[in-house]
């Protein structure tokens, strides 16, 4: 069994609404030193598979196909075997 631990970022190019706020608010509470935030999604998935390779290559379907949208977003993920 395997857990894939998924980021997933908007794009450098890409503007980011929830991170200007975010920062907005930050300077709010005093943090007048924060000059950039960008937010993103964290994702677990488990799964139950044997062959860390299709694991992987089934994460990164995932990823492509629902999780992100690769047009504005990049992913990465790491995966760890763990006890079933």
């Amino acid at each position: 069994m395997f857990l894939a631990k998924v980021y997933i970022t908007l794009k450098p190019t890409v503007n980011d609404p929830q991170g200007l706020t975010i920062r907005g608010a930050l300077h709010e509470l005093g943090f007048a030193n924060v000059t950039s935030v960008r937010a993103g999604k964290y994702i677990e998935i488990q799964l139950e598979e044997v062959d860390r390779a299709e694991a992987e290559g089934q994460v990164e379907s995932m990823c492509r196909n629902l999780l992100a949208n690769t047009v504005i977003e990049n992913f990465r993920f790491d995966l760890e075997e763990v006890a079933g």
